[in-house]
């Protein structure tokens, strides 16, 4: 990473109690340019601002360096109040492409969202879902029935991927994960591992009967018809990791847990 100076960080705060003390202090240190000017940020809470964080400079290609004050802190570095500028300077730096979710509704509405973790389709009611899977055109799979089904990246195969047991992949490898949440039918897949370069389309089926809604990171679509997801190279987001405790280094350890 370039040296990076203090005239050049903003620093912004999940909200607790902690993270706000903590960019007080930091700010006082180190000074604001605010997100608008700033050729880094410094995220203080959780992998849920980390998220949040990374979507709000995802067209600017600013990137981030999180520092812990939260519960969960898979993306986050541990948090310091010193030597911050030192630790940016020596950061290793780590680049996500999001997916592209495009919707079309019930009503023939076209809506789209970007996911840098995953997309994910989720039952509305107490019926299940009936979904074909298309990849690339062709389809796989007739009808899933389940309680939804989600495609990840390299990034959120350790987020809600691997709570549905999707497998975890290697931050740098070219490819997705595509996983069902309670299947019922086939009651035994366990989903699939695609290239990056799929492109991957769910429709819904008795839609008026069995409600879906679609999900990209934290958008949400109701009441949705068809599904068509796939990367967007055109925007990628860079999470900057102290040396030695980068993602790749973190994704190797989590598939070692039990």
């Amino acid at each position: 990473m370039p040296d990076f100076a203090a005239e050049r960080l903003s620093f912004v705060s999940s909200g607790t109690g902690e993270a706000n003390a903590a960019m007080t202090r930091l700010r006082a240190r180190y000074g604001d340019v605010g997100l608008d000017r700033a050729e880094v940020v410094v995220a203080l809470g959780g992998d849920g601002l980390m998220l949040q964080t990374l979507h709000t400079v995802l067209l600017r290609h600013v990137p981030v360096f999180g520092m812990n004050c939260g519960s969960v802190g898979f993306l986050m570095n541990d948090f310091s109040d010193d030597g911050l500028i030192e630790r940016l300077t020596a950061a290793k730096p780590t680049r996500i492409t999001p997916l592209q979710m495009q919707v079309t509704d019930v009503h023939g509405q076209a809506h789209e969202a970007l996911a840098l973790n995953e997309v994910s389709l989720f039952r509305t009611s107490y019926q299940a879902v009936k979904v074909e899977i298309i990849v690339d055109g062709l389809t796989q799979m007739a009808e899933l029935i389940c309680d939804g089904i989600l495609l990840a990246t390299p990034a959120g195969s350790t987020a809600y991927n691997l709570s549905a047991h999707g497998p975890i992949l290697p931050i740098d490898s070219p490819l997705l994960a595509l996983t069902p949440i309670s299947p019922f039918r086939p009651r035994r897949w366990r989903g699939a591992i695609l290239p990056n370069t799929a492109v991957v389309q769910f429709k819904t089926r008795e839609i008026d009967k069995r409600p879906v809604s679609a999900v990209a990171d934290n958008v949400e679509f109701k009441n949705v018809a068809e599904v068509s997801v796939r990367e967007n190279r055109d925007h990628r987001v860079t999470l900057l990791f102290d040396p030695g405790t980068g993602l790749e280094e973190r994704v190797l350890s989590e598939q070692f847990r039990y």
